[in-house]
């Protein structure tokens, strides 16, 4: 889905992850993890007004919110190791390695 947004003035385009790369410190690499790093949500958030996106939840215990909010990713994530089959077999996959970031 395509949106435009007006902020000061100008037109801005949705970009979504559009100019996100590891090299520039916005995604982490799998090694570390996979997934987003702070800056990259920053940046992610700058170029799309409105948008809710936040780090992973990576505590051991979380409560309320953050515990409802990695349930949800790990059952949206599951349902990607379907999709993708070849992923979920690769230990090292940004899949896998996400999901063991977020203790799925």
């Amino acid at each position: 889905m395509r949106n435009d947004y007006k902020k000061g003035g100008e037109v801005r385009k949705d970009t979504g992850m559009k100019g996100m790369s590891i090299g520039s410190g916005d995604k982490r690499p799998t090694k570390s993890g996979a997934g987003m790093t702070a800056k990259g949500v920053a940046k992610y958030r700058r170029n799309n007004p409105g948008s809710k996106l936040k780090t992973a939840v990576t505590e051991d215990k979380p409560t309320g919110k953050r515990a409802s909010r990695r349930k949800s990713y790990c059952a949206r994530s599951a349902g990607q190791m379907k999709k993708f089959p070849k992923a979920a077999k690769d230990p090292n996959s940004r899949l896998r390695q996400a999901r063991r970031r977020w203790k799925c």
